[in-house]
């Protein structure tokens, strides 16, 4: 999986992940950490939490980003919870992220967005990646005049949401990712994510954005590097 790309960031979702993470690092040079806790899952204790802080200052220059970090859209649905107190956590790391001068990686879907912005814009953090972002048409323009950037996943060739997505965001403020092991449907039905899928991501960015699939590649691709510093 590896041999198909130049560089995988693998995102952490609490402190065991972060250890796996950088110990994956350490032995494939391609794949670059960032370290975080996923917000789809119950809060740290506060003995875990202030942990988590002070083992990532610790490997600060193992990683090339904080995340994945954000609010917890789907976990809401399924049963109440202590929706402040994720805000308070998720303002810890955008501190953190600006202390160590890192990007974010950040888990904020529809009307999640609106406080996450807040928050970046209240620490003046600009670095900021939306992963699959979803969202309504105030929260993109207000994404795009912060020259945030989001990251489009193999969905895209199937979902029209997305699709309208790519047409209004400015291809100079995008990614792709597969947000691995995460499966897709359509053509991926059933198959194991995998970089190559973004192939097919980056097709439909083309096609969307009348360029041909090397030339939107290849803005992409310096995105990436120098968002991420790679």
């Amino acid at each position: 999986m590896l041999e198909e790309a130049e560089h995988v960031i693998a995102v952490s979702m609490n402190l065991p992940s972060c250890e796996k993470t950088l110990k994956l690092s350490k032995a494939y040079s391609k794949v670059k950490a960032a370290f975080g806790f996923h917000p789809e899952q119950p809060l740290p204790s506060n003995a875990e939490e202030e942990a988590l802080f002070d083992w990532i200052r610790q490997h600060a220059h193992d990683m090339v980003a904080i995340g994945e970090v954000g609010l917890p859209y789907y976990l809401r649905q399924e049963k109440a919870i202590d929706d402040r107190a994720y805000e308070v956590l998720l303002e810890r790391f955008i501190v953190l992220a600006k202390e160590l001068n890192k990007p974010i990686v950040l888990h904020a879907v529809y009307e999640d967005a609106a406080i996450v912005c807040d928050l970046l814009e209240k620490h003046h953090v600009k670095k900021a990646h939306f992963h699959w972002f979803k969202g309504d048409e105030e929260e993109i323009e207000r994404m795009i005049h912060n020259g945030y950037f989001i990251s489009v996943t193999p969905d895209c060739t199937y979902e029209t949401e997305i699709q309208d997505l790519i047409k209004k965001y400015p291809i100079e403020l995008m990614m792709v990712e597969t947000d691995g092991p995460w499966p897709f449907e359509g053509s991926f039905n059933n198959r194991q994510t995998s970089p190559w899928m973004m192939d097919h991501s980056m097709e439909v960015i083309a096609s969307v954005k009348g360029l041909t699939t090397e030339e939107a590649a290849r803005i992409i691709t310096r995105n990436t590097t120098i968002f991420y510093n790679l």
